[in-house]
């Protein structure tokens, strides 16, 4: 495993679809290398999730997971690893809540996004079983900032208003109270 060098906004790769895997490419040492190296690199980042295009490799597989007092989530629910690819999601219904999010891609910049609160989730996982789940509250948005990487799509591309975009000390200084008051209810509502 090894840590690798997290692309940012304006590398071509964070722009195009990541393709499918197939389940043979997913069986190889060099794509379970690299979900290692997914996994390793978004721990040593302190990020939610990170997608394989975020780190040059234009494949469609992400992992997700939240750890207790994670320092740049602090207020999101804990995550178990999850490791999807090819994963397709879908809305269960039209509910839609601001969440202000950041990204490992776009370095010191924030934006409220609106997302989903419910959400199918259907992907194989590394060992090319088929899970189908649903995940709900800030998860949800997690999920659907990975699979929006997958499909060449940044959060700064989904803020509606760009008077949200904040630096992260500003963050901290104007909004984060407003915003960890809103997050608490979707984390008591939904539990995640």
């Amino acid at each position: 495993m090894s840590t690798r060098e997290i692309v940012e906004i304006g590398h071509p790769v964070l722009r195009k679809r990541a393709r499918e895997v197939t389940r043979e490419e997913l069986g190889s040492d060099e794509v379970q290398g690299l979900i290692d190296d997914l996994i390793e690199t978004k721990r040593a980042a302190n990020g939610a999730g990170l997608a394989a295009n975020q780190v040059a490799e234009p494949l469609r597989i992400a992992v997700v997971e939240v750890t207790r007092g994670n320092p740049r989530y602090p207020y999101k629910p804990p995550v178990a690893l999850t490791v999807m690819v090819n994963p397709v999601i879908e809305p269960l219904d039209d509910e839609v809540a601001d969440i202000n999010e950041g990204c490992l891609s776009v370095p010191n910049l924030r934006g409220e996004v609106p997302r989903h609160l419910s959400l199918g989730v259907r992907y194989l996982d590394r060992e090319g079983r088929e899970q189908e789940e649903v995940r709900r509250g800030l998860t949800a948005g997690t999920f659907q900032h990975e699979v929006d990487h997958l499909d060449g799509t940044l959060f700064v591309d989904r803020v509606l208003d760009p008077r949200t975009l904040t630096t992260w000390a500003e963050f901290e200084r104007f909004h984060r109270e407003d915003f960890l008051e809103r997050a608490a209810r979707i984390v008591e509502r939904f539990g995640s």
